[in-house]
């Protein structure tokens, strides 16, 4: 009995003496942190979502603090408003920029898009995109499982069970890139986030040439162009059999979505523009329906009798007829 008391008595006094020794250590080797810290963390809005670059807001807020030059640092989930705030709290420049939203570069529908065959097994863009091209014949589209909609820590956007496709929803997108990052076919981007929700896009990834994007998909870029040549604002550029539309340069003015020959271009939020009636070809006359060419000036002047001919006419001798009187002589 004495040698479990004195056990017991022993753990504890090393316990204690432990605790101690610990405390002085910590003490010792303390490091101190801003205290403004704490205070931009509360300002940021707490997703830990990670579309700023960091681990988590607390990660995003140490760096806010101790770097001097915060232009590249940037809260999608709080946006301008939140960073003017932590810039005026630590006397420093806020960055500017643009709100961006989620946008999904494929328009192909299982209406557009048919299946060429089925994929039996786990529902993860990742492990099947890691296996194989696809359902479809084309290798660049969407897969349709969802990995994006899993991604969204905001509810922003879900796969469409009648298309196939993820649809954002603009209005809770918070631009915090975790989608971009779930799609193992990069066909999720983030892109200037106009008024009213308005994009113009070319909703395709495809570099396929324009004969192989058309058996695969009927809303495929096939390249031609068409959108190219009628930008004015050289917002459109053509690499690799793609289409692609800078949404910085673009000025929504609409021309090159009348131009593309697969509607590929998308449009949200706008009207199209009205399509000028092309000029009906000239219709061929028959031959009987030919109008009579009308003579020149020579052949009317010669056609023309003139007044001189009958006059000569009537005073040219002519051989008197003989009369029967003669023919009985000879």
């Amino acid at each position: 009995m004495d040698i479990l008391i004195y056990t017991v008595l022993t753990l504890c006094a090393l316990g204690v003496l432990a605790a101690v020794l610990l405390y002085f250590v910590a003490r010792k080797f303390k490091v101190e942190e801003d205290p403004r810290i704490d205070e931009v963390e509360k300002m940021l809005p707490g997703a830990n979502c990670g579309g700023c670059g960091f681990a988590g807001c607390r990660a995003m807020a140490e760096a806010l603090v101790v770097r001097d030059d915060i232009s590249e640092l940037f809260c999608p989930v709080g946006g301008g408003d939140t960073m003017k705030s932590v810039a005026s709290y630590l006397g420093k420049a806020a960055p500017e920029k643009e709100p961006r939203v989620a946008t999904v570069r494929c328009g192909g529908t299982c209406e557009k898009r048919p299946r060429t065959n089925t994929f039996d097994g786990a529902s993860s863009c990742a492990v099947a995109s890691s296996l194989y091209v696809g359902e479809t014949g084309c290798a660049f589209g969407c897969l349709g499982y969802g990995d994006c909609e899993a991604a969204c820590a905001f509810d922003a956007i879900h796969v469409n069970p009648e298309t196939g496709l993820p649809e954002v929803d603009a209005d809770k997108c918070t631009a915090c890139g975790a989608c971009v990052k779930a799609c193992p076919k990069n066909i999720i981007e983030l892109r200037k986030k106009w008024p009213k929700n308005r994009a113009i896009y070319v909703s395709c990834v495809s570099k396929d040439k324009g004969a192989v994007v058309m058996k695969a998909c009927k809303a495929g870029c096939i390249g031609c162009g068409k959108c190219v040549k009628v930008c004015q604002f050289d917002a459109i550029t053509l690499e690799n059999n793609l289409a692609f539309i800078d949404s910085d340069k673009c000025r929504l003015c609409r021309k090159c979505v009348n131009e593309c020959p697969t509607g590929a271009i998308n449009i949200i939020g706008l009207a199209p523009l009205p399509k000028e009636p092309k000029p009906a070809p000239a219709a061929k006359l028959s031959a009987s329906e030919t109008p009579a060419a009308k003579p020149s000036a020579p052949e009317a002047v010669a056609a023309k009798p003139s007044a001189e001919t009958p006059a000569k006419q009537d005073n040219a001798p002519q051989a008197a007829p003989q009369s029967v009187d003669n023919k009985q002589e000879q």
